[in-house]
């Protein structure tokens, strides 16, 4: 019951929502209402944090009814691999976001659920949902050169997921309910994982992760820090397809990645 409270009020946090009235409180109604806590921000020092979440009240969403929460398979003793595959089959069925329920199918995540090391990228595309791994399309192929090629590892040694693990509509970015509505899953994977270290892919997974407005450009060349776990950013393999000459920039964040992680360079 806790938990599903819990997913309930990180959603409608997520979403923007501050403040939860209840049904029959008046507005002249003295009694306080129940505040929704907010997430330690992103920050590079103590004196850097991300921009502040605007304040909305239930009222403001009235017309527009959440579809019932899903409550998540508790965390195990249980290896990882098999808590991932228990919580992808609760996104296999999940149907809140209207808009994309022509998907195929749901796109969890692939790779080594002990690596210390999550890519972490917008939504699927076409080939994606077609096959159910995110990220095997042209800019599928890019990522994996840089994992191989560029930092001398195996692309099964790290994993590799979205902020979306549903298609969206003609590839455009996801909405902010629908990051909404997939946040649980996505930060339950990353509390069975437990990675040391995300590589944000762009823009949007960099600003849905650490709740920040900053451009990517801003967000580039710096160690950021999502509950303990350190982030660095750069640009999505996509964004390097339409603008090869960004490829140096993107090779410098990796090396800067690598030093982080203390991997050095063959």
């Amino acid at each position: 019951m806790y938990e599903g409270i819990a997913d309930y009020l990180e959603i409608m946090r997520l979403a923007g929502v501050s403040e939860l009235k209840r049904a029959n409180q008046r507005a002249t109604d003295a009694s306080p209402p129940v505040r929704v806590s907010s997430r330690e921000p992103a920050t590079v020092s103590p004196t850097k944090t991300a921009s502040p979440v605007k304040e909305e009240t239930v009222a403001d969403l009235a017309g527009t009814p959440s579809p019932p929460i899903q409550l998540l398979p508790p965390l195990s003793n249980a290896p990882k691999a098999e808590q991932l595959r228990h919580l992808a089959e609760y996104v296999a069925d999940c149907k809140r976001c209207k808009d994309l329920t022509g998907r195929i199918q749901s796109v969890f995540g692939v790779g080594n659920p002990d690596s210390p090391l999550v890519f972490l990228g917008e939504a699927p595309g076409a080939d994606e949902d077609k096959q159910g791994e995110p990220f095997v399309g042209r800019a599928g192929q890019l990522l994996t050169d840089i994992i191989v090629k560029g930092m001398k590892l195996r692309r099964e040694d790290v994993y590799i997921c979205n902020i979306l693990r549903c298609r969206p509509p003609g590839n455009r970015n996801p909405m902010p309910d629908e990051a909404a509505h997939c946040r649980p899953f996505l930060d339950r994977t990353l509390e069975i994982i437990k990675p040391k270290f995300i590589c944000c892919l762009g823009a949007v997974a960099a600003k849905n992760l650490l709740d920040s407005e900053k451009t990517i450009g801003a967000l580039r060349g710096k160690v950021w820090e999502y509950k303990g776990i350190k982030v660095i950013c750069t640009y999505h393999p996509a964004y390097l397809l339409r603008n090869p000459a960004a490829k140096k920039d993107t090779w410098e964040d990796i090396q800067f990645l690598m030093r982080e992680m203390e991997i050095r360079e063959n």
